[in-house]
């Protein structure tokens, strides 16, 4: 019998901390969590989005939706998302079914923990 194991992918997230500072400095600290709250929430919008025209195969919009991603990402120092979402996109260009697949599964995961690194971020700045 065969014996499967589970692999455990971890994903670092980097996230610009000058730049969360310089936002924090730029707006204070209530203006920039209401800010970074409002890209946040347009981010996981954005996530869901590409998941989907991905799934619905349409590859057009998963490159649109890969580049609000990436654009939303830098401004606000999550450089970890933002190069996973310019892979994609780029992915998605060349039809490339397996690396989309794979890549695809990967902004998943660094959307969903970068989401959290920069919100904790914020929130104890």
């Amino acid at each position: 019998m065969a014996q499967i194991s589970a692999l455990a992918v971890p994903e670092a997230v980097r996230v610009d901390s000058r730049r969360v500072a310089e936002i924090i400095a730029e707006l204070g600290e209530t203006a920039a969590q209401h800010v970074v709250g409002l890209a946040l929430e347009q981010l996981a919008a954005a996530l869901t989005a590409v998941d989907a025209a991905l799934q619905a195969g349409d590859l057009a919009q998963a490159v649109a939706d890969a580049e609000r991603i990436s654009r939303l990402a830098w401004q606000i120092g999550l450089l970890s998302l933002a190069g996973v979402a310019m892979d994609l996109g780029s992915t998605a260009e060349r039809g490339d079914q397996a690396a989309m697949s794979a890549i695809r599964a990967r902004l998943m995961r660094v959307g969903n923990r970068s989401l959290t690194a920069i919100w904790d971020r914020t929130a104890l700045a």
